[in-house]
C-alpha cells in the first residue's frame, strides 16, 4: 500500500504530507513494514521546508499517543507492562512507557522468540521474554499489542479485569488483534471516529460499540474510566505526524 496523509495545524502553523509505504512481508525481513517521509510545506505560501525521516516521526508519535491513553485510562496501580510484538513500534513504546511509568516487570512475546530475544538484549532495562501470548498476558495491568497479525492474538478471558489495552497493529478493516470477547467487554476508546469505523477490523468486525475518542477524554468532555478493562484502538492521524514534524523543524531551525 500506498497512504498520502495531509494535515495542516492553525494552531501549530504547520503544513505537512506524510508518504508512507506498507508491505506486509510473508517472512521476517531487514526492511520495516512500514517506511515514510515527511514533507513539511510553509502555509504562506506553499514552499517546501523540510523533508523529514517519517518512519521516526511515525513510531515516536504512535508511541507518545499511546502513553497519552495509558496515562488517562491505565489502572491506578499498574506494576506489569505486555508486549506483544517486537518491531519497531514495540521498541519506541517500550522507550516512553519507561520513561513515563515505573513498573516492577516488563514482558515481551514475538510470534518468533529471536526477535522478543534481540529487544530484550538490546534495550536498557530488564525484560522478560514469554514462550506464549497467553503467559505475557496474564496478570498484566497493561498490554501494548504492536504485531503484524492477521487474526486476534489477544483473548477476553486471558485479560486482568481493569488492565488497559493499546491495541496498534491491525490497521486494515479485515485484520485483527484483538477478539470479540475483548472488543464488546471492553470501554473502547479510539483516536478517530471515522477512522476506525472504516480501517479497524478490531472495532468493525466486532461491532463493539466506541465509547470516546481520546481527544475528548484529553479536553475533558467524556470520563476515563480507568477502573474499567478499557482499549484504546490507535490508527494514527495525519495531524499527529504534522505537530512532530514542526516540532522536530523548530528544534534544528532552533540550533538544538
Amino acid at each position: 500500500f500506498l497512504g498520502v496523509m495531509p494535515a495542516y495545524s492553525a494552531a501549530d502553523d504547520a503544513l505537512t504530507t506524510k508518504l508512507v509505504t506498507f508491505y506486509e512481508h510473508k517472512k521476517d525481513s531487514s526492511v520495516p513494514s512500514h517506511q515514510a517521509t515527511v514533507l513539511l510545506f510553509d502555509p504562506r505560501n506553499g514552499s517546501l521546508k523540510a523533508v523529514l525521516d517519517g518512519s521516526v516521526i511515525t513510531a515516536k508519535r504512535t508511541a507518545a499517543v499511546s502513553a497519552i491513553a495509558t496515562k488517562l485510562l491505565m489502572p491506578a496501580f499498574a506494576e506489569v507492562l505486555c508486549i506483544l510484538g517486537a518491531g519497531v513500534q514495540a521498541y519506541s513504546h517500550y522507550d516512553i512507557f519507561t520513561e513515563l511509568f515505573t513498573f516492577k516487570e516488563v514482558r515481551i512475546w514475538n510470534r518468533t522468540k529471536e526477535k522478543a530475544v534481540k529487544f530484550a538484549n538490546s534495550v536498557n532495562g530488564p525484560v522478560q521474554v514469554c514462550s506464549s501470548a497467553q503467559e505475557a498476558v496474564t496478570g498484566a495491568d497493561v498490554i501494548i499489542t504492536v504485531t503484524m497479525a492477521t487474526t486476534p492474538i489477544l483473548f477476553g478471558h486471558w485479560v486482568k479485569p481493569g488492565a488497559h489495552i493499546n491495541a496498534v497493529g491491525a490497521s486494515r478493516p479485515d485484520w485483527r488483534e484483538l477478539d470479540d470477547e475483548l472488543m464488546k467487554n471492553a470501554v473502547l476508546f479510539v483516536d478517530s471516529r471515522e477512522a476506525a469505523l472504516t480501517e479497524s477490523g478490531d472495532v468493525i468486525l466486532s461491532g463493539a460499540e466506541i465509547f470516546a475518542e481520546l481527544g475528548e477524554v484529553v479536553k475533558g468532555t467524556k470520563p476515563a474510566l480507568p477502573e474499567k478493562t478499557t482499549v484504546f484502538k490507535s490508527l494514527g492521524m495525519a495531524v499527529e505526524d504534522t505537530v512532530a514534524a514542526k516540532f522536530v523543524y523548530d528544534s534544528w531551525s532552533a540550533g538544538n
